[in-house]
């Protein structure tokens, strides 16, 4: 084994950390359209179709009309069952199934992928390998005609892994490039960018979508060459941090090839087994999963409210996600001045604060009020990136050092891991009260019990437990 010392290596020179930087941006700007166009937006619109097509040309002739309302509208949850690997359900919740095993193939891959990556001195392949897997995944979507529905599945597993796997390692390379002074700034510049970047990405895609028919184009061949296009950015967009970034990390060892695989999932086990000598970092991490729970709740069921509760049409709906969009750019950036004169925590916990007024406010707008709804909608965006990109900086501060990747991987584990609980409060309680308001408002326990767990972490004691330095400001 190697006896050279292991961890990143941050340039010394100003000017060589801040071209890093800007390349590193970038690659929030490319991956963003993943998570806005082919899952938010397009993702979810087009792939229950396509399966209820299927469940269509499959439906006896002589039966009741599959798929639709009595009054003629789609339902993809009634007489429009479809089949995979011999289980049968309805044509309308296969989205959420394909996001839950999504989900779960992601926990299994995540954390070997970053037990490899901090083993190895090639975190800029591994970014670009997943980067680009996950980008093909999303333009070969472009070939998910009706009846190719289990196409569609494969690749939008296959894309969540690029995103996933891609994200932690992309993650780990923010200690390599900023000081711990530098972070907090340089985390919500990254974020803030990402949600620029995804805004001008949708935009172009909905102006080309609303417009089809002046391109005459069907609306299938539409939402595909959408696909096509969020791949294509991806891809293109992947290449600035690849050619910017540099090797930073001393590998551990001495292992190539197959050896590495090997010494990953062992360096996993000790990750896993020394994690528990930080618990301070555990009790952040902890806190960080209470209220980003709420947060990608919030984003998530917004629609649903939206559109079920105060009935706004899709085209409201659509220009809110826009609105989100580019608010949470202008919000990012101000997470990041703010933070550097007070402290990403104390910047964190007005955040929260920020949150509650948000949440709470949604309970009080009034059916059909676009305004009120588009105002709600601001403080979301004004909040939304900056708590998490402060969020992912405040954390790089509280990890030991060479072994970034695997503590982010525990970190967007986490995250995964507990989305459920969310959405499963906001169901139950919509169901047990029969009104969509009561349960948003139920969300407001997320940001609180988050608030008051940030509050009680130590941070300056946990970063001198993980060894690293303090910054000025914290």
């Amino acid at each position: 084994m190697s006896t050279l010392p292991h961890g990143p290596v941050p340039a010394t020179d100003p000017r060589e950390r801040k071209r890093e930087q800007r390349g590193w941006y970038f690659y929030d700007w490319a991956n963003s359209t993943f998570f806005t166009s082919v899952i938010t937006v397009f993702g979810a619109l087009y792939m229950s179709s396509v399966a209820a097509a299927d469940a269509r040309d499959d439906f006896a002739r002589n039966g009741p009309t599959p798929c639709v309302n009595p009054d003629g509208t789609d339902n993809y949850l009634r007489d429009c069952d479809i089949s995979l690997l011999g289980f049968e359900f309805p044509a309308g919740s296969l989205w959420g199934y394909l996001l839950a095993v999504a989900t779960v193939v992601q926990v299994l891959v995540l954390p070997i992928t970053g037990a490899i990556a901090d083993r190895s001195q090639y975190k800029k392949r591994i970014l670009g390998f997943f980067a680009f897997l996950g980008a093909a995944a999303s333009a070969l979507l472009f070939f998910m005609t009706d009846g190719l529905w289990q196409l569609g599945v494969v690749l939008y597993i296959l894309g969540n892994i690029g995103y996933g796997a891609s994200i932690v390692t992309y993650y780990s390379f923010l200690p390599d490039i900023a000081t711990p002074d530098e972070r907090d700034v340089v985390s919500a510049r990254g974020w803030a960018f990402g949600y620029l970047g995804g805004g001008i990405a949708l935009a172009l895609q909905l102006a080309f979508y609303l417009n089809r028919d002046a391109f005459g184009v069907s609306e299938s061949t539409a939402v595909r060459i959408c696909f096509l296009t969020s791949g294509l950015w991806w891809a293109a967009f992947t290449i600035i941090p690849l050619r910017r970034l540099r090797e930073h990390q001393r590998p551990h060892g001495s292992e190539h090839g197959a050896s590495v695989l090997r010494a990953g999932f062992t360096e996993l086990r000790q990750t896993i087994s020394a994690a528990r000598a930080f618990p301070l970092t555990l009790a952040f991490l902890g806190a960080y999963l209470v209220y980003t729970d709420g947060i990608s709740t919030v984003v998530a069921v917004s629609a649903q409210y939206g559109k079920e509760e105060l009935r706004f049409s899709n085209e409201v709906l659509i220009a809110t996600i826009l609105v989100i969009q580019f608010v949470a750019y202008l919000g990012g950036m101000a997470h990041g001045l703010v933070a550097r004169r007070i402290g990403a925590k104390k910047t964190i916990l007005g955040s929260l604060v920020i949150w509650m007024v948000v949440v709470a406010s949604a309970y009080f707008i009034q059916a059909g009020q676009e305004l009120q709804f588009y105002a709600v909608a601001a403080g979301i965006g004004l909040v939304l990136g900056g708590t998490n990109a402060l969020s992912r900086s405040l954390y790089s501060q509280l990890i030991p050092a060479g072994k970034e990747a695997q503590y982010y991987s525990l970190y967007e584990i986490g995250e995964r891991g507990t989305s459920w609980l969310g959405p499963l409060l906001f169901a139950a309680v919509g169901q047990a009260t029969g009104s969509f308001r009561y349960a948003i408002i139920a969300l407001l326990v997320f940001f609180v019990v988050g608030f008051v767990l940030v509050a009680l972490v130590p941070v300056r004691r946990a970063i001198a437990a993980a060894g690293n330095r303090e910054p000025a400001v914290l």
